[in-house]
């Protein structure tokens, strides 16, 4: 061996700098903005054409619809039939947003995201359930709460169930776009700045903003899938607060019907021969089950739309997430004048500019 490679200076093998943009759709992805990435963009526009959606959509309703009304015939309960078939359709439609559209990072990062927030989501819900307790119990200390109740089967409380949460989620439908649409009213070069802090596109911001012929706020309108993007994220962390709201009304009722509601005065209200008890849970009975899931169903209802109308709720509610929505719409905005830059995207995506 030469002596004198010893001496010979070795080559760097530093690692090239990475891509700016693909460590953006990266953060986009990990931070529950699946549709901000044109690719996951593209192939939940692809899985919504008819020639995929139709099928799957007859397929559902003709196997639910066979699967209801055998499960009807079975049990001799008419309402078991809906009650399966608003189920499954509710489940196959949530498989299918969380695959084919791609939502799956949406969905849990929503749900990372309020679990997270435990102080916040406890604040809040200890604000609301007081003056809720207060309104429920005057229902459930009421002979006519019981007897409708109590002349209902179980499939048909979940019927009724299920319709409420529709009614919820139709309600956020309308509501949270308003929301959604204010968060990129005030973008400008200082909003885009502290948005991008400690994201991949810090520096990439930084130099746009300086450049007087780069214009990246004018990018910062959102539409489309990104617009329902941000949408899907506030209706499930909001509906993650109203199942914990319905739970914890629900085993209050439980435990407060389990202590005051004898059996006499359950059989007087509800006009039954006899009531019938829990298996395991003696001093628990199907009648007490059944109003306080009503109930408690009925507070979920009252507690979503109490949440964006309410001052006081509303306030908490969206501080949990309102600005790391509008970091997403800044770090978006540089994302595509970034990409506009480049010159290698010469007809951008239809939802990536205002019209």
């Amino acid at each position: 061996m030469d002596p004198t490679d010893r001496r010979r200076p070795r080559l760097s093998r530093r690692r090239p700098e990475a891509d700016p943009l693909a460590a953006t759709e990266r953060w986009f992805l990990a931070n529950g903005l699946a549709y901000f990435v044109p690719a996951e963009r593209a192939a939940a526009r692809e899985a919504m054409q008819p020639r995929r959606a139709v099928p799957l959509v007859a397929l559902v309703l003709v196997v639910t619809a066979a699967l209801g009304g055998l499960l009807g015939w079975v049990s001799h309960q008419v309402s078991a039939a809906p009650a399966l078939w608003l189920s499954l359709s509710v489940l196959v439609g949530v498989a299918y947003v969380s695959t084919a559209l791609r939502a799956r990072p949406i969905l849990t990062f929503a749900v990372r995201r309020t679990v997270s927030s435990i102080r916040l989501l406890a604040s809040t819900l200890t604000r609301a359930l007081p003056l809720l307790l207060v309104f429920v119990a005057f229902l459930f200390i009421n002979a006519e709460a019981w007897q409708m109740t109590a002349s209902l089967t179980l499939a048909t409380h979940w019927v009724v169930a299920l319709l409420l949460l529709g009614s919820g989620v139709v309600f956020l439908l309308v509501r949270l776009p308003e929301e959604v649409d204010e968060l990129d009213d005030a973008v400008d070069d200082d909003f885009l700045v502290r948005a991008c802090a400690g994201t991949p596109l810090e520096e990439t911001c930084a130099r746009l903003v300086d450049d007087p012929d780069a214009d990246p706020a004018s990018y910062a309108q959102v539409s489309g899938f990104e617009r329902w993007n941000l949408i899907v994220t506030l209706l499930v962390i909001q509906l993650v607060q109203v199942v914990a709201l319905v739970i914890g009304v629900f085993l209050f009722l439980l435990l407060f019907g389990s202590i005051i509601m004898k059996q006499d005065t359950q059989l007087a209200w509800t006009t039954l021969e006899a009531t019938h008890g829990v298996p395991f849970v003696p001093s628990v009975s199907v009648e007490l089950v059944k109003v306080s899931f009503f109930l408690s169903a009925f507070s979920g209802l009252y507690f979503t739309v109490s949440a964006v109308t309410d001052d006081t709720y509303r306030g908490q509610f969206f501080s949990l997430v309102t600005r790391e929505l509008e970091r997403a719409v800044g770090v978006r905005a540089v994302y595509l004048a970034a990409r506009a830059e480049r010159r290698s995207d010469p007809d951008p995506d239809p939802d990536d500019r205002t019209p």
